[in-house]
């Protein structure tokens, strides 16, 4: 369903989840090209018609939330991501994050030790 939204809905609603809700205001100062005030409620009323995202009353006005859980959006736009820049490949797009040259805590090398094994189909190393 997130694919089918329209460019700056989708920016939107990436928008919310990142942020894990909000309100109106908050959502249009956290866009990369902000809108009007107006505009972005409109965007989160069409977005709560489709059953994305959903409001309640709160002491600064109405805070918005996504429906779905946040893990769940992020999955799909990594995946659209990989699809769109690396022909479909995990391992491309894996590769491509491994050399933007950030070290990575010993934690971090054994939760991917254990993913390339997961993925590979081997019992993960003690």
């Amino acid at each position: 369903m997130i694919e089918s939204l329209p460019r700056r809905e989708r920016e939107v609603f990436e928008t919310l989840c990142r942020l894990e809700g909000g309100t109106a205001s908050g959502v249009r100062a956290a866009l990369s090209d902000p809108l009007s005030d107006s505009a972005v409620r409109t965007m989160l009323s069409r977005l709560e018609a489709k059953g994305l995202v959903e409001r309640t009353s709160g002491p600064e006005g109405f805070l918005y939330s996504p429906v779905q859980r946040t893990e769940a959006v992020a999955a799909g736009a990594l995946k659209r991501m990989i699809d769109t820049f690396f022909a479909g490949s995990a391992a491309s797009a894996a590769t491509a994050l491994l050399g933007l040259g950030q070290r990575l805590t010993p934690e971090e090398v054994a939760a991917l030790e254990e993913a390339i094994d997961k993925a590979a189909g081997e019992e993960p190393k003690p």
